[in-house]
């Protein structure tokens, strides 16, 4: 198992067991999305205790939520697994982003006001600001991740943003792991101006076309993720 940046680990030894197994089960979240663990490799139950600090029964019901979100895989109760890395999952995935965010992204542009573009606006330079410190790269992530929620946020649809939520997790477990590409990383980055501007506009076609053109662009680095493993 490779070792979790102790930066990022807590002491999850609290009274409320409903409190420490959410409080495991984002960790463990944010770790397997960032790649800390090996795709395919078995999680041992006691290294996770000792290196999260938490009890048995609030890890086992982190883990076994982890594994009905889809980021383990459990394996006839006998233990959990990191998924394996698929170039044909990676496709559905991507493909499903495509169909379901720019569903959201048409509800969105319907029902966004003033106050959805006001935030939309700040969440655009919040992204620009981390874009220019290179090094903290996962201030850039939170802020990547704002800016797609905060995109969406009007569409009115809970379940819709779910789903969206559960296949961004997903999608990012790969790109995490790819090498990166600064020449697609460019055009990426100048797509969110654009699709800012599309919506204070309110083109929907215009910005429907080129939300999934960055879903697609995402999607060629991402896959680099798959050719590691090859």
């Amino acid at each position: 198992m490779t070792a979790p940046n102790p930066v990022d680990s807590t002491s999850l030894s609290l009274g409320s067991s409903a409190t420490a197994a959410t409080q495991i089960f984002d960790a463990l979240k944010r770790d397997l999305i960032r790649g800390r663990f090996v795709a395919g490799e078995k999680l041992a139950i006691s290294a996770l205790k000792e290196h999260y600090d938490v009890g048995l029964s609030p890890l086992r019901e982190a883990l076994n939520r982890l594994a009905a979100y889809g980021l383990l895989e459990q394996h006839n109760q006998r233990g959990f697994r990191v998924p394996p890395l698929s170039d044909g999952e990676l496709e559905d995935i991507a493909r499903l982003r495509m169909q379901l965010e720019c569903m959201a992204l048409t509800q969105a542009f319907q029902q966004g006001d003033a106050e959805w573009e006001s935030q939309l606006l700040a969440a655009s330079h919040r992204l620009t600001r981390a874009d220019q410190v290179p090094k903290e790269i996962e201030q850039w992530e939170q802020a990547h991740l704002r800016f797609h929620r905060t995109l969406l946020a009007p569409c009115g649809s809970h379940w819709l943003l779910r789903f969206i939520e559960q296949l961004h997790d997903q999608f990012d477990r790969y790109r995490r792991l790819a090498p990166g590409n600064p020449a697609i990383r460019e055009r990426l980055d100048a797509q969110h101006g654009q699709l800012v501007q599309l919506a204070l506009d309110r083109h929907i076609h215009g910005a429907r076309e080129l939300l999934e053109e960055h879903i697609r662009l995402s999607w060629d680095v991402a896959r680099g993720a798959c050719l590691d493993t090859e």
